[in-house]
Formats: structure tokens, C-alpha cells, sequence
């Protein structure tokens, strides 16, 4: 029985991801078939289906290609001595891959696949759990070291955080001049002012609200 070297394993199947990721970000899952991805990774059929039993499953691997890397970075950042500098990291993390030229329409091709594929749409689901539980606990040390609004809910905030990142892969997928690179910094402005803004409870105690702003000729309220 010839015995499989893990690291050439890994590596093949990895080849065959690469090869391709290209394909189903240019023309979608289910326009690409199995011999562009072959042909595309230089290999036989019967070479590619030896590391992956089908389409969906190099789709798939595509998809999960990041995850350890991301297990460890959202572990690390929860474990930081600083919640919102580790909040900001993660933020980074996140966001960066939108800057990909590949990554958005990935990102959009994933999302139109989770609707048909049950299994596809778990794994999605679990990851969006994965995330939004390590940006609430930041956010939850964050508020209770003074650095966040308290008045604003963890969980909700969170929420909030994952749709602005989630914002610059569609950005980036359906509008040609967005550069998801150059809007990072205005991203993490938005969440200083929304995350570290007044709390709540010091406009409450018959405080007098901010003045706003009128807007042809009557007050924005």
C-alpha cells in the first residue's frame, strides 16, 4: 500500500483550490465545470477527483481555506491585554481580504450558494457565530474597562460592526471605484464614533440635546 506524504497531499490539494478560485470568482459556481478546473490546475480528472470528490467540495475547501488562520487570530484577540485595540485588529482582519480583487465576488458567490445548499449555508452560519461572539466579548470587556459606550448592547453592536465589513465586500463586488483598501480607515472612523461616542446616559439627566443641524429651513430632528 503506497504510503501518502501529508505535506505533498496538502499541497496538491491546495493547487487545485488556487487553480480554482479564479474560475468561480469570474464566472460563479455553477458555470465552471470540472474539466475548466482541471485543465485550469493542469491536472487529469481523475487526478483532481483523487483530492476532491466533486465541485462543491473544491468550493467548499475554497471557502474554508482561511479558517485556522482566522481561528487563531479571533482566539489571540480574545485573549488580549487591550479589548479595543484587539476589537480594531480584528476589525483589520476581517475587512482586509475585501481588498483582494477575488475575495468579493467569492464572498457574493458564497451567499447565492448558501440559498441552495443547506450544508453550504451551516458553514457560513457557523462562521458569522464564530465572529460575532468574539466581537461581542471585545466589545463587552471594551465597555466594561471604560474604552465603549455602555449604553450600547454588545450583542446588537456587534452586529452592526460584522454589516459595516460585510458592506465593503459588496462595495467592492458591485461598484467598480470602490477601493476597500482606501475606505478601511473611514470604516474604523465610523466605529470610533459609533462605538466610543457619548453614552447615553449623560444625555439622559435633563441635559439639554445637541443642537442639529437645520436642513432647508426647518430642524433635523
Amino acid at each position: 500500500m503506497r504510503t501518502i506524504d501529508p505535506a505533498k497531499h496538502a499541497a496538491r490539494r491546495q493547487h487545485i483550490v488556487n487553480a480554482a478560485c479564479e474560475l468561480f470568482a469570474t464566472q460563479g459556481f455553477e458555470r465552471t465545470t470540472t474539466a475548466q478546473i482541471c485543465k485550469a490546475a493542469g491536472m487529469s480528472s481523475g487526478n483532481v477527483f483523487h483530492y476532491f470528490p466533486n465541485k462543491r467540495a473544491i468550493f467548499i475547501a475554497l471557502l474554508q481555506d482561511d479558517k485556522d488562520e482566522k481561528t487563531k487570530r479571533l482566539a489571540a484577540a480574545t485573549n488580549g491585554a487591550d479589548p479595543w485595540a484587539a476589537l480594531l485588529d480584528v476589525v483589520r482582519f476581517l475587512a482586509a481580504p475585501a481588498a483582494e480583487p477575488l475575495a468579493p465576488p467569492l464572498v457574493m458567490e458564497a451567499m447565492l450558494q448558501a440559498h441552495r445548499d443547506p450544508e453550504l449555508a451551516e458553514l457560513l452560519s457557523q462562521d458569522n457565530t464564530d465572529e460575532h461572539t468574539v466581537i461581542t466579548e471585545l466589545l463587552t470587556k471594551a465597555a466594561a474597562a471604560g474604552q465603549t459606550d455602555p449604553g450600547l448592547d454588545p450583542g446588537h453592536a456587534a452586529s452592526w460592526v460584522m454589516a459595516l465589513i460585510a458592506s465593503m465586500y459588496t462595495s467592492a463586488a458591485t461598484e467598480p471605484s470602490f477601493d476597500p483598501a482606501g475606505q478601511l480607515p473611514t470604516l474604523l472612523l465610523i466605529l470610533e464614533r459609533f462605538l466610543r461616542g457619548e453614552p447615553h446616559e449623560h444625555r439622559a439627566g435633563g441635559a439639554p440635546p445637541r443642537e442639529t443641524p437645520r436642513i432647508g429651513g426647518s430642524t433635523a430632528t
